[in-house]
């Protein structure tokens, strides 16, 4: 018999040295009202902080963050990119957003939560999911 090994889980999840280098990286404009994307997919979160006219200003990622495989589409990762973002967002001034929330994963409401919690504003949300009018061409019939 061997000896057993004992392997220690990490338990937040977020490499800190990436959130610290996420942090770090702020612009030095001044902007009061801006525009937030968050696009949650199966396997990802991003959200994205944009100027009035469109023009990313910051961006960040669960895969960013240090979360890999699975746990970057969990509602926990999605809530860390928000929490991210808005704390740089509060760095260049933002009181007020605009959000655009497009996809289906599980991090669409929690990213959007945390950057709330963090004093920004949130004036309107739209929903751009895209959604198909008809479709692919449906499969031929099986023939037995």
């Amino acid at each position: 018999m061997g000896k057993r090994r004992i392997l220690k889980k990490q338990g937040s999840g977020v490499d800190s040295g990436k959130r610290d280098r996420a942090l770090s990286k702020v612009g030095k404009r001044k902007i009061d009202r801006a525009l937030l994307f968050i696009e949650s997919t199966f396997n990802n979160t991003r959200v994205s902080l944009a100027d009035q006219s469109g023009g990313t200003l910051m961006w960040a990622s669960a895969g960013s963050l240090g979360f890999s495989g699975n746990r970057k589409s969990t509602p926990f990762a999605a809530a860390k990119v928000g929490e991210v973002i808005g704390e740089k967002a509060s760095t260049i001034g933002v009181k007020e957003v605009d959000v655009f929330i497009k996809g289906v994963g599980a991090g669409r409401e929690s990213a959007l939560r945390a950057f709330a919690a963090k004093g920004s504003q949130v004036l309107s949300i739209h929903d751009v999911t895209p959604v198909p009018h008809n479709g692919p061409r449906p499969p031929k019939p099986r023939r037995v």
